[in-house]
């Protein structure tokens, strides 16, 4: 893997201490940066942080499509569970053995097995289940599809994530706020096919049609986008200074045998093991109240069922809001993010409070707030997280301490997934 444990134990103590290194630990170079012209590269990291979220973002929202086909299976649980566990276990074989690997190909490979997963569902639509309620092999090949996609998940988001630790901050920034985007698009498409489609057989077949067919495009749109990137000069240029960093430490260590190889990554994740702390404890709390919560313990009289998908809309939109303020401030302070992180906790008394508190909490408008709120604060925090923690390893470390990051990001998922089936507001 390269490096030396002094270099990155040192970076993480001064991570420790008090802030974060905003810039890179490049080599030194005398190359002048190439202009992101039209700001292409930013476009494009931004729209693939757009894409690897997509697919699953599909799956989940078609969920009235799935338990109206298969009413004895509960489709949402056995699909996180599915996409969790496939991400986990391929993401750790990911961040063991990337340092073998080319992100480059492992980003296409992924985002063709994710047009091959979205593929699954309209055709056998179309070809096989046709409607028609309790054809278990259509479930059966739903969750195999899901599975792909998890795959798909762990080469393309740790290979984009990867990559962006490698770049300027303001590329990060870019990926993470695309994720957010991701929410927002499909919450649009959520109300639209609320407003124009009936809620049975034939409407909920066009609905998810109608998601899946979206997913596709916006895959093949990544695949192209991704081609081009490589080729963009700013992008050259990191790429270039990442060949030389490697080099260099080549030219100074020699080449590094498997086991010490594996003794460096253990250093990357002491380096940044404080932000992947911070970003699991993000997600436990966002996922244990956000969407189970949402969708199924608060109730309004006014907007029927239209409130869950109203609050879900507002959770996106807030958490887009919150990953695009990072490209104004960022909080560089490790200890002043991670302990705002923490500080997160408290959301989980206040929801208490808006279910069987006062009555004036427990109306639209205060709930709708928090909402927006944890929104945010998932939004902000995790992209100051992302964007710094990168950085306190040399650059050529940068590619694997995104791919543990990413790692740290899923335990998240999963530790608030499993909280928010046990945790009865």
């Amino acid at each position: 893997m390269g490096g030396t444990t002094t270099s990155l134990t040192a970076s993480a103590t001064a991570s420790d201490d008090s802030e974060s290194p905003s810039h890179l630990l490049l080599p030194k170079t005398d190359a002048k940066i190439p202009q992101d012209s039209y700001h292409l590269a930013y476009i494009i990291y931004f729209i693939l942080g757009t894409g690897y979220l997509i697919p699953w973002n599909a799956f989940i929202t078609a969920v009235d499509y799935f338990s109206y086909l298969y009413p004895d299976a509960s489709v949402d649980r056995v699909f996180a569970v599915v996409y969790m566990i496939v991400g986990l276990v391929s993401l750790l074989f990911i961040v063991f053995y990337s340092h073998k690997s080319d992100a480059f190909v492992r980003i296409n490979i992924g985002l063709g097995l994710f047009v091959v997963s979205l593929l699954v569902v309209p055709v056998m639509d179309v070809t096989y289940v046709k409607g028609q309620v309790g054809v278990y092999g259509g479930f059966y090949a739903s969750v195999a599809a899901v599975g792909l996609a998890g795959l798909a998940d762990a080469l393309v988001q740790g290979g984009v994530i990867g990559a962006a630790g490698e770049m300027p901050e303001r590329y990060m920034q870019a990926v993470v706020a695309g994720t957010a985007a991701s929410g927002v698009l499909i919450s649009i498409l959520r109300i639209f096919t609320k407003a124009v489609y009936s809620q049975d057989e034939i409407g909920l077949r066009k609905s998810a049609n109608l998601y899946f067919t979206v997913s596709i495009v916006v895959m093949i749109i990544c695949i192209v986008l991704h081609n081009v990137a490589h080729r963009l000069p700013v992008i050259k240029h990191y790429n270039n200074l990442k060949i030389q960093a490697v080099n260099d430490e080549k030219e100074e260590k020699g080449v590094l045998s498997e086991a010490l190889g594996q003794s460096k990554l253990w250093d990357i994740v002491g380096a940044v093991k404080w932000y992947g702390l911070g970003v699991v404890i993000l997600y436990v709390v966002t996922l244990a109240i956000f969407p189970g919560y949402i969708t199924e313990d608060v109730h309004s009289q006014v907007l029927e069922d239209w409130y869950p998908i109203i609050l879900i809309a507002s959770y996106n939109v807030f958490d887009l809001v919150g990953k695009t303020l990072t490209s104004v401030y960022v909080v560089e302070n490790s200890k002043v993010a991670i302990g705002a992180s923490f500080a997160r906790l408290l959301f989980f008394p206040v929801y208490l409070a808006c279910l069987h508190g006062p009555m004036f909490l427990r109306t639209e408008i205060p709930v709708t707030i928090v909402t927006c709120l944890l929104g945010l604060t998932n939004g902000y925090l995790t992209s100051c997280l992302l964007m710094v923690a990168p950085k306190t390893v040399p650059l050529q470390h940068s590619e694997t301490a995104g791919i543990v990051l990413v790692l740290f990001l899923v335990f998240g998922l999963a530790i608030g997934s499993v909280v928010s089936w046990f945790w009865v507001i």
